[in-house]
């Protein structure tokens, strides 16, 4: 018998054409409509970012516009403006991230154990996450109001008619920590979903897997630092990914709670809808170039992970 195999012909390009030609004639129009739509537009936007077209009249046509190449972006780089803008960014991010992490994993802590009402509580704390920003930023716009006093309204008024008026504040209006006060509803209308994210993690561990640990002797402590914890990581990634996004590119609420000028809340999505209204595009468009690469950095890195582990 000879050792010696036939070598595996190739199938013709023709045929693996026509094997895959049905799947990717009916997702053709998705891809072409996330082609122009979704990439074509990211792309002129990049190009426009890279002009200096920063007047009505060369967005208009005009009045010539030039390549600038990266000029737009060094000089709003430089600007303390928007330095302040990202330095509010990153702090109303790292609070709302935290803030909703934690109250929505101590909820569904707490829910884990069937409970009576249960029903009621989840209702309750997902009942937020069903109003829309700019709805509950009309709300909260009132409870932070910065009149003091006499004059107090909202978490003011309510401070001073229980006697805490020392925990009076200006909130917004602070230049400061304004922009931590716009955390505050945020944090109130979406730890009710991280909530709902760490209950379906609690729920998803095997019955059997808890009971064997307690026959082996595990307190409650113990199972849930040594068996459960560890297998929330997936849903914390998830839930780190979801609202850094979120936060990232927050502008409703924001605009609900505060004006667009006000110097204290001021984010980077604020600067892109300013610079628009103002006629300049070039700026606008740089700004919304720098909110993508962010998101980027936070969106892309998950993906990898996700698609490695899916791959095992």
């Amino acid at each position: 018998m000879s050792s010696h195999t036939t070598p595996r012909r190739k199938r013709p390009l023709w045929a693996r054409v026509k094997k895959f030609g049905p799947p990717l004639l009916l997702i053709s129009p998705s891809l072409v409509l996330i082609g122009v739509f979704v990439y074509g537009l990211i792309g002129a936007n990049i190009r426009e970012s890279m002009t200096d077209s920063h007047s009505f009249a060369q967005s208009t046509g005009a009045a010539p516009t030039q390549f600038v190449g990266l000029d737009n972006y060094v000089e709003l780089l430089k600007d303390p403006d928007f330095q302040h803008s990202l330095i509010n960014l990153i702090l109303y991010s790292v609070l709302f991230l935290v803030g909703t992490l934690v109250i929505g994993f101590i909820w569904a802590w707490l829910l884990d154990k069937p409970t009576k009402g249960e029903g009621i509580f989840r209702s309750v704390f997902l009942f937020p996450m069903a109003i829309s920003f700019v709805a509950s930023g009309v709300v909260w716009r009132w409870l932070l109001n910065s009149a003091k006093d006499d004059q107090a309204t909202g978490l003011n008024r309510l401070f001073q008619m229980i006697g805490l008026g020392f925990l009076q504040n200006s909130w917004t209006q602070n230049i400061t920590f304004g922009i931590l006060a716009i955390a505050l509803p945020a944090i109130w209308q979406l730890s009710g979903y991280v909530m709902a994210l760490f209950l379906a993690g609690f729920r998803g561990v095997s019955d059997d897997l808890r009971e064997a640990a307690r026959v082996d002797g595990a307190s409650e402590w113990r199972i849930y630092k040594d068996i459960i914890f560890p297998q929330l990581t997936a849903v914390a990634l998830s839930a780190v990914v979801i609202i850094g996004h979120m936060s990232l590119k927050s502008f409703d609420l924001i605009m609900s709670i505060t004006d667009q000028r006000t110097y204290s809340t001021k984010v980077p999505a604020i600067d892109m809808f300013n610079f628009m209204t103002d006629g300049d595009y070039a700026n606008s468009a740089a700004v919304g170039t720098i909110l993508l690469v962010l998101v980027a950095i936070l969106v892309v890195p998950y993906l990898i992970h996700d698609t490695k582990e899916r791959g095992r």
